[in-house]
């Protein structure tokens, strides 16, 4: 992405390095954590609920 922040969509917080899915953010920290969860994790439901969010905003 661009050299200016965005706010993730998963943390919530302003940050410059991510990647951008259907025009939203993820920043490169919670993406790293999220490819490295296992779907028994307690932490798993919580990334999909948050990456939903891309869906209801896309089709908003």
């Amino acid at each position: 992405m661009e050299d200016h922040s965005h706010r993730c969509i998963i943390c919530n917080r302003e940050q410059s390095v991510g990647i951008a899915i259907c025009n939203q953010f993820i920043c490169h920290t919670c993406e790293q954590e999220m490819v490295k969860t296992d779907v028994h994790d307690e932490r798993y439901p919580f990334y999909i609920k948050q990456m939903r969010q891309i869906w209801f905003k896309k089709n908003a």
